[in-house]
């Protein structure tokens, strides 16, 4: 496993860790003008959860493989919070802040995966 597989699977860990829901990831590996090699997307159910779910990762990740975000950025109300890790991106939502900005859609072109919630 490389060290972009172990990352992704350690992100996907720190999200079932708090019950973040409705996992997906977009490899965009091949597609030249992508912004991230990689986003995993998922959801809360509130905006608590949501920054419950980012805490998550960001420990989990820490934790088991010393790596730390680049960056974290959200809006005010976390609706969506996006933890940077260079290549890979995760996205935290809430349901109706994933569907409005529907990044799925936005990247057809690539290879989308989507998990299944463990419960």
């Amino acid at each position: 496993m490389n060290d972009s597989s172990k990352l992704k699977e350690l992100i996907v860990e720190g999200i079932r860790d708090r019950k973040g829901r409705k996992i997906t990831v977009v490899d965009m590996a091949d597609i030249d003008e992508a912004s991230a090699r990689s986003f995993i997307i998922a959801e809360g159910t509130s905006t608590m959860h949501v920054a419950s779910i980012v805490e998550s990762v960001a420990d989990y990740v820490r934790i088991h493989s010393g790596i730390k975000p680049f960056n974290a950025d959200g809006n005010d109300g976390s609706e969506w919070i996006v933890l940077d890790y260079g290549d890979i991106w995760a996205h935290i939502f809430l349901p109706e802040a994933r569907m409005r900005y529907n990044l799925e859609d936005l990247w057809a072109d690539a290879v989308i995966s989507e998990l299944p919630d463990l419960d």
